[in-house]
């Protein structure tokens, strides 16, 4: 919400009535003060227009996040504040941790100007955090430029007890430190963000990052809470600082996702190859094919291998310089008559319950390709076109194709579907973290509650997996978070052992299409164990252990949750 209405603090209304009675001449004076005196004072305050450059901006979440630091990640939010283009906007908050982990503190988001979000056209620049990390949001796919660099965070923090580790320190400094934080949105189509922390024991911390943002439309910026809470104390609006951005060049570029292979006679070489740029300030942007120059073009009318170069010759604000170059090779081959899968895929039994068509996990399967010479060869993954699963239960194809010089070419691969009990999550890996649940099941003490499903994710993190939920009956406490891959928050999770077996190498990939059996056990003496069996859709087992997490044995719920990935449960 965009507020522009300037509001005096509550320390205004303190100094006007200490101007009306609190003079020693006077002593004890009696006022008759009208029943509505602060209603006029704050209509005063109101009604008083800003001067000079300042928007003062008011605070309607003065203390965000539960004071005892127990708010887990994207559970606790501050106000929404609105940046115009050409505006900074600065804000004054007390840090408040729990101390454990680095990220405890202050995280900031930057999006589109949608002030809802869980509004489907609501849109992130990027999160930063205030142990100099973030990562990039799905601005980026609306404009490659708009990708966040973690290359472009920097920071001063310093080890000061000389330990050789920063983050103890850190962590002290941030515990009831006083940050000022500035975001500004330049008019050049960058928001810089400048971060001073100081700690109550004088140590002065400073983190900086910039990225490119929209130069026309508003941003939005509100602060997270994770395992901590902030007392907001200012907010307001100045002129932006920046009216010119100092210009770098590139220095590399490189191209992914160019087709391995192309029928001869195909003049499509580049197909859906994507070039990214590396400038000199660390910062990278995807370049469209229409701003490279081809400097070696391959002769698309012959087989083998062959090489194309391209080159790119503008700075990072568009002015020309000299020229860098990267390249790429492909195979030449002749035209494709038939396909046929030679490997079936390690996934080939699916597990459903909505009626949205499944997507098709292609990890192990091998297409062979027979050409007009008679000659057979593997076609890559990457060139081929994968139809989606429908949602009916037994036998299904699905259809691969491959888009030739004059032709498409297609076979299909058979799977099984097997209709589960409930599902939580979207086929398409769209649910976002804390948005789909299960039921709320009861733990009685001493008795035990298993979950069997199969899990399908995007493969893409580790926490593209389910997780565990403790809390009591009426919502009010949470327990703990505990997660798949070896993490949780919360203060039951504090006092639990976390075991696993993971080969963290291969977790991740490892995800789809897993079998998991989770069991929640009331220990009945104020403490859960939790514990996931995983089988990956390759046989392979392994598991993670929660072993005393402090509950309330007499009111113990648990309810599965997860982000970026779906469960089908079978039991």
């Amino acid at each position: 919400m965009k507020i522009t209405k300037l509001m005096m603090c509550t320390a205004c209304a303190a100094v006007l009535a200490f101007s009306l009675v609190g003079c020693d001449d006077l002593g004890f004076y009696p006022i008759n003060a009208p029943s509505n005196l602060q209603h006029r004072i704050d209509s005063i305050a109101a009604a008083k227009p800003n001067t000079g450059d300042t928007t003062y901006v008011t605070i309607a979440t003065p203390i965000v996040g539960a004071e005892d630091n127990s708010s887990a990640w994207w559970t606790a939010f501050s106000d929404y504040f609105t940046i115009p283009s050409n505006k900074l906007l600065h804000l004054e908050f007390i840090n408040h941790s729990s101390g454990l982990n680095n990220w405890n503190n202050w995280n900031l988001v930057v999006t589109n100007p949608v002030s809802d979000r869980t509004a489907s056209t609501y849109s992130e620049y990027f999160a930063l955090r205030s142990d100099a990390y973030g990562w990039g949001g799905t601005m980026s796919s609306v404009n490659p430029s708009y990708a966040f660099a973690i290359s472009l965070i920097t920071q001063n923090y310093p080890d000061t007890n000389g330990n050789g580790d920063i983050w103890d320190d850190f962590r002290t400094t941030m515990q009831g430190a006083h940050v000022s934080m500035d975001i500004d949105h330049s008019a050049t189509g960058n928001v810089f963000v400048t971060v001073t922390s100081v700690g109550t024991n004088g140590t002065k911390l400073v983190e900086t990052y910039h990225q490119p943002v929209s130069a026309i439309d508003d941003i939005n910026a509100f602060l997270v809470c994770d395992g901590s809470h902030f007392e907001m104390k200012k907010a307001y609006l100045i002129p932006s600082k920046v009216t010119v951005v100092a210009d770098v060049k590139p220095v590399s570029i490189a191209v992914t996702g160019a087709p391995a292979f192309v029928e001869k006679g195909n003049p499509n070489f580049w197909g859906k190859a994507v070039a990214t740029v590396t400038y000199a300030d660390g910062s990278t942007a995807k370049v469209d094919s229409t701003n490279l120059t081809f400097t070696v073009i391959p002769d698309m009318t012959s087989l083998g291998t062959k090489t194309v170069v391209v080159s790119y010759n503008k700075t990072k604000q568009g002015a020309f310089c000299q020229a860098i170059s990267g390249y790429y090779t492909l195979e030449v081959t002749n035209p494709v008559l038939s396909l046929a899968v030679t490997t079936l895929p390690t996934i080939t039994s699916y597990y459903y319950f909505s009626s949205d068509s499944i997507i098709f996990n292609t990890a192990g399967l091998v297409v062979t390709a027979t050409y007009s010479d008679g000659t057979q060869g593997v076609i890559s993954n990457a060139n081929l076109k994968f139809g989606k699963i429908p949602a009916a239960e037994g036998s299904q194809n699905v259809v691969i194709s491959y888009a030739g010089a004059t032709k498409t070419t297609t076979t299909t691969c058979p799977v099984t579907l097997v209709k589960g009990l409930s599902q939580i999550g979207a086929v398409n890996f769209s649910t976002a973290w804390w948005t789909a649940f299960s039921s709320d099941y009861t733990v009685a003490s001493g008795s035990s509650q298993t979950f069997i499903m199969y899990c399908y994710s995007d493969n893409l993190a580790n926490w593209h997996s389910p997780c565990v939920v403790l809390r009591n009956a009426g919502k009010t406490t949470e327990y703990a978070v505990v997660r798949m891959d070896n993490y949780g928050w919360d203060a039951g999770y504090n006092t639990a052992t976390a075991t696993s077996d993971w080969n963290w190498a291969s977790f991740t990939s490892n995800i789809s299409g897993s079998k998991i059996v989770i069991t929640v056990t009331n220990n009945g003496d104020n403490t859960a164990n939790v514990i996931y069996n995983v089988t990956y859709a390759n046989g392979e087992t392994h598991f993670q252990k929660y072993a005393g997490v402090t509950v309330n044995s007499s009111d113990l719920t648990c309810a599965l949750v997860t982000e970026e990935s779906y469960m089908v449960l079978v039991q």
